[in-house]
Parts: structure tokens; C-alpha cells; sequence
């Protein structure tokens, strides 16, 4: 089971499990949940720790990664293996979870290497969760992705934001996701912030709270 910084609240009724970004850890996002926790005083918000794997694009230097990176500005190259790796801990992560609350009160979500993960999570995991946000990510093996899309969630609730300056994860990449989910008959909201560069911004917060307060009213 994947290690967790875990914020449990009084009276548990929802989850969110969120997924740092590449050579960050569960610790990175803790201070967002200590921000929300008073809007959804219900909410479990548990930040798992991906595991130190050597990294290609940082010359296989060591650093948390839910999988390999090969090149920022081409997508042909994937770690397929270390992908569907990552998808088989997130889906014991969520099974646990599942014992715990209904899965229709799960949402699921990442930053970035854990966003992508995330949205490959939305294809492949066996249950219907609640819903799924990926912010600053793009969904990885999108040429498999019908191949990969068991339907279990095809009604489940996507947020997506993108800042237009990404310079990491290219806001392209951003929109091509969001146009391939849309072909797979994804129900999904896509917001773009004018100038955010490889981050979050005041008005992401604001939009992804009220995405949360919809799913869990």
C-alpha cells in the first residue's frame, strides 16, 4: 500500500485522494487540504507519496515519480509498464478507501504526473467514483485510450484547469486531453487561466471547490 499523509476529519462521510507531481510527495499538496478542510469538514483528504524511481528526462536520477518521463515535448515515448503499475496501487488505494465510504463519494485527483495518472485512472478503474480532477495534466496513452476505457465511469464528473503558460505541461496538451475524453463521451469541465504557468491560482481554488460541493451535496 502506498505510503499517505492522511487529513481525517470528525465525521467521515467523503474522500479525496490527491496525487502530487513529479518529485514532490504527499506533503507538497498537504496545505490544500488544511485550506479546505473547513469548507468540506467531512471530507477524508488522504496524499499518497509516489515511490523513488530513476527518471529518464533528469538523466535517471532518483525522485518520486508515479512513472518514468522520457521527454516534455514529445508524447510518442511512454512508460507504459510504469503507468499500469501505478494504476494497480491507486486501484488498491481506492478499494480500501471503498470500504470505508461509497465509492460515489470518492473523487479521485492529481497535479500534473499525478493528474495524468489520475485521468488514466478514469478509463481503468472497476468501480464509479464520485468524480476525477486533473489539474495541469494531460491523459497519458490517449492512442489506447478506447482501448483502455472500460465505461464504469463514463457518467462520472471530470474538472480540469490549465494555466495558457504552462511551461512544463503544455497547454496544447491540456486541451487535446480534454478533446479526447469529450470523443469518449466524458462529462467534463475544462477551465483555462489566462497566464498560470505550471501551478494552481486563487480562481482554480474557487472553481474546484464549487466542482466539489456538487459532487458531495
Amino acid at each position: 500500500m502506498l505510503r499517505s499523509i492522511t487529513i481525517a476529519p470528525k465525521q467521515h462521510t467523503a474522500t479525496i485522494i490527491f496525487l502530487h507531481g513529479l518529485g514532490d510527495s504527499g506533503h507538497g499538496w498537504e496545505p490544500v487540504g488544511e485550506m479546505l478542510k473547513h469548507e468540506f469538514p467531512q471530507v477524508k483528504w488522504i496524499f499518497p507519496h509516489a515511490p523513488s524511481i530513476p527518471i529518464t528526462l533528469n538523466g535517471g536520477m532518483r525522485m518520486p515519480g508515479w512513472y518514468d518521463i522520457y521527454d516534455l515535448s514529445d508524447r510518442q515515448q511512454e512508460d507504459e509498464q510504469g503507468l499500469l503499475n501505478t494504476q494497480q496501487a491507486i486501484q488498491r488505494l481506492l478499494h480500501e478507501e471503498s470500504k470505508l465510504v461509497p465509492p460515489s463519494r470518492i473523487i479521485l485527483g492529481g497535479f500534473s504526473q499525478g493528474a495524468a495518472t489520475t485521468l488514466l485512472a478514469s478509463l481503468t478503474h472497476d468501480t464509479k467514483l464520485g468524480g476525477f480532477i486533473g489539474l495541469s495534466g494531460y491523459l497519458p496513452l490517449a492512442s489506447k485510450a478506447s482501448e483502455l476505457d472500460n465505461k464504469i465511469n463514463h457518467e462520472t464528473p471530470y474538472f480540469l484547469g490549465h494555466g495558457t503558460h504552462d511551461p512544463v505541461v503544455s497547454f496544447q496538451w491540456g486541451q487535446k486531453s480534454k478533446e479526447k475524453l469529450e470523443t469518449l463521451g466524458k462529462k467534463l469541465e475544462f477551465h483555462a487561466y489566462p497566464g498560470m504557468q505550471h501551478s494552481t491560482c486563487p480562481q482554480e481554488f474557487q472553481d474546484l471547490s464549487a466542482f466539489i460541493s456538487r459532487i458531495l451535496q
